[in-house]
């Protein structure tokens, strides 16, 4: 989910930290997450670009990891803004058969592609063949027929991130209270009733208005869908107006010229992330991508609804605007796409 935040970073640091940045760049995981051997660089970056950005919630090393996040970086040819939209993690979708996890292929929700395709026949999964079963499902539901970069972030690298920051400042635009979290910070105990929604006792409430976060109340935050209106849709929202906030915080005077806080940064991010630039480093990126900043950032809303049959929950579609988003996308006519549809703008505070 993050990805994105790091890009940004890393391009205002190879004009004022590069010695930081290396020291990062070094730290980060890289993984052969598309399937293409992570081929070596033959050309600069160029634009238009795909960025997909994966958080998962491993609960140990021999879970299959579901993709909890799943955001998309639309980045035009002139590499200088950036056009975010996420996707229901419980889209209905056509998951494509995967040969290295032995998957047939089928319809499920788009969460489960991470964890079909990182099946394994040992007992540890490999998130990186999940990736690639993901993006390969993502590319047929959308069109997008290549991603250029891809990152995944775990969600306990993310608090530390946030913690590393000093906390994340944001305007929270709706009242929200938390299903798993105490106002304390720990988390709520389970009835064990084997019911959808199983915690009680008092929980941590989230209220409209500008508010500092801590990297629990982040995570927390981020992650709540049940109770809210429109569910995972505006959840979908709080994550992007959360990924806007951090990376403008990013780029504070706080932050980015603070050598110990920045070292803390780079490094519990290096910790945190996995990627591929199918031949080009976070460096590349970075530099590819110094003219992007948070105000550029334009943050997409994709609605839907809940698809039920015979009364049975079975999963999310999205509005057929999407489709046509999804084509601008493909044919690189997104700015002139969003301004004749100004409404799919998520505005921000």
């Amino acid at each position: 989910m993050l990805g994105a935040i790091l890009m940004v970073v890393s391009g205002g640091l190879l004009v004022s930290a590069e010695a930081l940045l290396a020291r990062y760049e070094g730290a980060v995981a890289t993984e052969d997450l598309f399937g293409d051997g992570q081929a070596a660089k033959v050309s600069d970056i160029k634009g238009p670009l795909n960025i997909l950005l994966v958080g998962i919630d491993p609960r140990d090393d021999t879970t299959l990891p579901l993709a909890d996040s799943i955001m998309i970086m639309h980045i035009p040819a002139g590499l200088d803004r950036g056009y975010l939209f996420s996707l229901p993690r419980d889209l209905l979708v056509d998951i494509p058969a995967f040969e290295k996890s032995g998957y047939r292929g089928g319809r499920d929700k788009l969460n489960a592609a991470m964890a079909l395709g990182s099946r394994r026949s040992d007992t540890t999964p490999d998130r990186a063949q999940g990736f690639e079963l993901l993006s390969k499902t993502i590319s047929g539901h959308t069109g997008i027929e290549r991603f250029d970069a891809g990152a995944i972030i775990n969600f306990s690298g993310f608090r530390n991130i946030v913690d590393a920051m000093g906390g994340v400042t944001m305007y929270i635009d709706q009242n929200v209270k938390s299903e798993h979290m105490r106002p304390d910070g720990k988390h709520r105990p389970s009835n064990n009733c084997g019911c959808p929604h199983p915690y009680i006792g008092p929980r941590v409430e989230y209220t409209v208005g500008t508010h500092h976060l801590e990297g629990w109340q982040a995570l927390d935050y981020v992650r709540q869908r049940y109770g809210l209106p429109k569910g995972d849709y505006d959840r979908q929202r709080h994550q992007q107006q959360f990924v806007r906030a951090m990376a403008k915080q990013a780029l504070s005077r706080d932050v980015i010229t603070n050598p110990l806080t920045l070292d803390k940064v780079l490094r519990a991010a290096g910790k945190s992330l996995v990627f591929s630039g199918r031949g080009h480093s976070v460096a590349d990126f970075g530099l590819a991508l110094r003219g992007l900043r948070e105000d550029t950032i334009l943050m997409i809303k994709l609605e839907g609804g809940s698809i039920i049959e015979n009364g049975r929950y079975r999963g999310e579609e999205l509005k057929p605007v999407a489709e046509d988003f999804f084509a601008s996308v493909h044919n690189g006519t997104v700015d002139a796409f969003i301004a004749r549809n100004p409404r799919l703008v998520n505005a921000a505070k």
